[in-house]
Formats: C-alpha cells, sequence, structure tokens
C-alpha cells in the first residue's frame, strides 16, 4: 500500500523534464525529495496528484490507477503548493476556504452548521484562532494562509499528500510550524512527500530523503 510512480517521463514540447523516474510514498512516513531548480520537482508533484498525466509510466494508489481529470486532483490525494496565495481564492473568507473539500464531496459531505464547525476545528488543530476565519487571504501573513491551506488539506482527508516546497515562502517560525503539522499528519497515517531545496529541513523532519536525480533509469 503506498503511492507509486512507475518510471514517469514528463515533456513539455521536446524538453524532457523527467525520464523514468520511480519512487514510492508509505502511508505514515515523510518522504523528503530535494533537486535543483527545473529538475521536475513540480512536474512530478503534478503527476503524483494526477492534475498532469505522465507521458510514460504509471501512477498507482495502493495499487489502483490514479484516476486523472484535466485540473482536478484524485480524491484520494491532497497537494500543499509553495506559494498559498496563488493556491487560495482572494473572494473567499478563510473559513470557507477550508470548508472547500466539503462542498467538493456533494451530498456525503457536512454542510451548513456543520461544515462550519469542523472548519472551525480544523482551523485551531493548525493554530488559526477565530478572529481569524472571517478574514481574506490579503488579510493575514504568508504564514497564517499556509496554515488555512493545510487546514483544508485536512478536510479532504487525504491519503497521501503532497507537499510541493510548502515553506519556502515562510520564515523559521512558520516553516517550523508547517513541518510539525504535517508530522502530525504521517504520524496518523497519512503519507506525505516532501519536496524541499532545504537540505536541513529535510533532514531534520523526513524520514528519508532522496534526490531527484536518484529516481532515474
Amino acid at each position: 500500500m503506498s503511492l507509486v510512480a512507475d518510471r514517469v517521463t514528463c515533456r513539455y514540447g521536446d524538453r524532457v523534464v523527467l525520464r523514468g523516474a520511480s519512487l514510492a510514498v508509505a502511508p505514515g512516513r515523510v518522504l523528503g525529495l530535494t533537486g535543483p531548480s527545473g529538475s521536475g520537482k513540480s512536474s512530478l508533484a503534478r503527476i503524483l496528484t494526477g492534475l498532469r498525466p505522465p507521458d510514460e509510466g504509471t501512477v498507482l494508489v495502493d495499487d489502483r490507477s490514479l484516476s486523472t481529470r484535466r485540473g482536478r486532483m484524485d480524491g484520494r490525494l491532497g497537494l500543499l503548493h509553495q506559494s498559498p496565495g496563488a493556491a487560495t481564492d482572494p473572494r473567499m473568507p478563510l473559513r470557507r476556504i477550508i470548508a472547500e473539500p466539503f462542498s467538493a464531496r456533494g451530498r456525503s459531505g457536512p454542510r451548513g452548521a456543520e461544515a462550519a464547525d469542523r472548519a472551525a476545528d480544523l482551523a485551531r488543530r493548525v493554530g488559526l484562532t477565530p478572529d481569524l476565519l472571517d478574514r481574506y487571504p490579503d488579510q493575514v501573513s504568508a504564514g497564517q494562509l499556509q496554515r488555512v491551506c493545510v487546514a483544508r488539506a485536512l478536510a479532504a482527508a487525504p491519503a497521501y499528500l503532497v507537499c510541493d516546497e510548502p515553506t519556502a515562502m515562510l520564515d523559521a517560525a512558520s516553516t517550523a510550524n508547517i513541518a510539525h503539522l504535517l508530522s502530525e499528519l504521517a504520524a496518523e497515517g497519512v503519507g506525505v512527500l516532501a519536496i524541499s531545496h532545504d537540505h536541513a529541513l529535510l533532514d531534520a523532519w523526513a524520514h528519508e530523503v532522496v534526490d531527484i536525480k536518484e529516481l532515474a533509469d
């Protein structure tokens, strides 16, 4: 049982950014992935979450093929972006952003007061105070907004969470907080792929660290 990329290749026109890359993210573990800019880390993140199909190779989630639809992620997966501002709707208050996955579930998800209560609980879990929830993304710090994105990821209840440079825009204190929250998530059984340029952070945070250059055939 794991999130597996099996000999994945990614091309943009004539440019090959990934060739035959393979890795496995196990439940309850944090796998760190590093490598230079332009080496295909973000492309691999999109492929692993179903936002982009691989040009070659396959992706499996717990031995089942990854479901890919343009612009939509497989429900078993979550993605935490490096830029929380780009990943959130500036027209939405924070409580609605956190509750977005509930709406995506339709009738099977919590609605109304129940959804609001669940969103407030998740906000408390990631260290957001109730007074922040009626604010908009441009009214809070980058660290607070990234916590909102973590809470939204928790609301989606993914089996695996791919984190693409989730602390790149944060200060040291916010970085430590986000890493701690994601470690708690892994301790609850979620498989976490942590992509970062920060080798020291990954060495302290991840159970194992690999360089993307080591993934190719």
